[in-house]
Order: C-alpha cells, then sequence, then structure tokens
C-alpha cells in the first residue's frame, strides 16, 4: 500500500513532467495517475467542483482528425478550471514551414501546457526538446499512451485489480499496441499479441517492455497464433486493421488480417467473463464481429469515458 508520504513525493515529482510515453513513467507513477483519475471521476459523478489548473491555458495541436481527443480534452480543461486551444495544422505555421523548436519556444512563451496528436513520433520529441511546458503525446505513430491510461483505469475499475491479469491483443503492432504493452508490463500484467507476418510490434519497444516486466512480475509474448493469445485472457482488444495513415493499405491488409478477426469463435479461448476492448473508432464485421463489440463483454464507451478522467489526471499532475 502506497504511504501518504510516497503519493506527496510522487506528486512532487511529475509537476512539470511531460507525457509523451509510459516507457517514461514508474510503475508508481503510472499508478498514481490512475489512482487520481478513479478520484477525479468520482469527483465529477458527484458533482464536486475541482479546479487545480483555474487560468492556465492548454495548446492543442491537431495533424490528425479526432473525436474523443479532441472532446476529451478539451472538456476535460475547462473541468480542470481552464481553458484549451483547438489549434489544426492550417492553423498555426507549423503547417506552413516553421520548424517545430521555433513552435515549440513561441507557446511556451502563452501557454501552460500543450498537447500534440500527430504523424511521426519524432514531432511529439522534438516538441517536448523545444518547450518549456509540459508536453502531452495524445497520440503518435509510435504511441498512445492517453487511451493505454484510460483502458488500464477502465480494468481497475472493472477487475478491482492489474498485476496478474491476462490481455490479449490481437491484430497490428501499432501505437496502440506499443503503449498497451509497455503499460502491462509496468502494472505486472501478462501481455500477449498476434499479428500476421510483417505486421508485429516493433522489436525495440518489445524488449524494453520485456525488460519492464523483468522488474514487476508481468510478461510479454509476441505470437502468431490469436488463439494461443487469447487462452485464458480476461481482457481481449482490437483495434482497426488500416489506421490512419494506412489507408491506401486497406485492401492488402484485409487479406492480411482475415484470420485475426476477434468474433465469437475465438473469445471461447478467453475466460468466461473477460472484457473486450477496442480504443475506437471501429470497422465492425473487420477486425471485430458486431456481437462481439456491442455484447455484454464489450466495454468500449466506458473506455472512451475514461479518456476525460484519465487526461485530468495527466493534465492536473504535470500542469
Amino acid at each position: 500500500m502506497t504511504s501518504a508520504a510516497n503519493v506527496e513525493d510522487i506528486a512532487l515529482q511529475l509537476k512539470g513532467r511531460d507525457f509523451l510515453g509510459l516507457s517514461d513513467y514508474s510503475p508508481e507513477e503510472i499508478r498514481y495517475l490512475l489512482d487520481l483519475a478513479i478520484e477525479l471521476k468520482r469527483k465529477k459523478k458527484a458533482g464536486e467542483i475541482y479546479q487545480p489548473l483555474k487560468g492556465k491555458s492548454l495548446g492543442m495541436i491537431f495533424e490528425k482528425s479526432s473525436t474523443r481527443t479532441r472532446i476529451s480534452f478539451e472538456v476535460g480543461m475547462y473541468q480542470l478550471g481552464g481553458q484549451a486551444l483547438f489549434l489544426s495544422k492550417n492553423d498555426i505555421q507549423m503547417g506552413r514551414g516553421e520548424t517545430i523548436r521555433d513552435t515549440a519556444q513561441t507557446m511556451s512563451r502563452y501557454l501552460d501546457g500543450i498537447m500534440i496528436r500527430t504523424f511521426g513520433h519524432r514531432n511529439v520529441v522534438d516538441l517536448a526538446r523545444g518547450a518549456t511546458i509540459p508536453v502531452i503525446n495524445a497520440l503518435s505513430d509510435q504511441s498512445h499512451p492517453c487511451q493505454a491510461l484510460a483502458d488500464y483505469q477502465t480494468v481497475l475499475e472493472m477487475k478491482g485489480k492489474l498485476e496478474g491479469l491476462k490481455i490479449a491483443y490481437i491484430g497490428d503492432g501499432n501505437n496502440m499496441t506499443h503503449s498497451l504493452m509497455m503499460g502491462a508490463a509496468k502494472l505486472g500484467m501478462h501481455f500477449t499479441t498476434a499479428s500476421p507476418a510483417g505486421y508485429e510490434p516493433a522489436e525495440n519497444i518489445v524488449q524494453l517492455s520485456k525488460d519492464a516486466a523483468e522488474l514487476t512480475g508481468g510478461r510479454v509474448d509476441v505470437l502468431r497464433d490469436p488463439r494461443e493469445a487469447v487462452e485464458g485472457a480476461d481482457i481481449i482488444y482490437t483495434d482497426v486493421w488500416a489506421s490512419m495513415g494506412f489507408e491506401e493499405e486497406q485492401k492488402v491488409r484485409e487479406l492480411a488480417f482475415k484470420d485475426y478477426q476477434v468474433n465469437e469463435e475465438l473469445v471461447q479461448y478467453a475466460k468466461s467473463d473477460y472484457l473486450f476492448m477496442h480504443c475506437l473508432p471501429a470497422h465492425r464485421g473487420e477486425e471485430v464481429s458486431e456481437g462481439v463489440i456491442d455484447g455484454k463483454h464489450s466495454v468500449i464507451f466506458d473506455e472512451a469515458e475514461n479518456r476525460l478522467h484519465a487526461q485530468k489526471a495527466v493534465m492536473a499532475a504535470i500542469m
């Protein structure tokens, strides 16, 4: 059990930090954010006003379109007492050739935090290096830590624990796989993933996750057979087969992933009380059958709701 003194120490060490990926955070820091997210959700449901960011501003850079990310960050900042500015790539000079470093330094003079949803992860790293205020990775081609944090908040609420649970990710070894894998490793969970040849998660992130798992009693397995991955799973997770930026590969990917649909047959290999998760948007009939995503085991809208609370926890902690 974490002592009050340790909680205070963690709170102090998070102030002013960037949130670029779960690999940068210790297991204790991740658990602190999860507990804070649950507490902020409780406050919201109870109608309690909590505005630690009153008078502060968040700049939100969007190079990719969004539903959940924009709404949850904008509403979350408002609920915390601050304001959020939506900045598409067409609204700022970065979209016309200004360097990321110049953009970061300028925005640091106006704002208290920057959130970016982009394609290349290098953009996130360069923005953080150039900024003197906290930077939040709201999605890059390498990782999606805000979604993973909301996902593990959901599992914690539904299962009452995280350590020792098995989560199986089926499909493309993308940014979602990377963040879920790292989060599971840091939280002492068993993470399995199954992808067709050529679509596996990045080897360096797999190794980093395995190294993290050795310290927490977790486990990471990268497999080919989805049935083996799902065997005995507490949570089954999937994502679209062609993420933003890969739409031109849709037909090719449909062939490659045809045996990786999460459907009624596959979920029979999981535990009887498994949770089905998806970061959304979903393509029903492709990566997941309608019966599974709309069935009694699905918690996709609990996940979506928790984006609000998990991101509020991040913003409150680092800003």
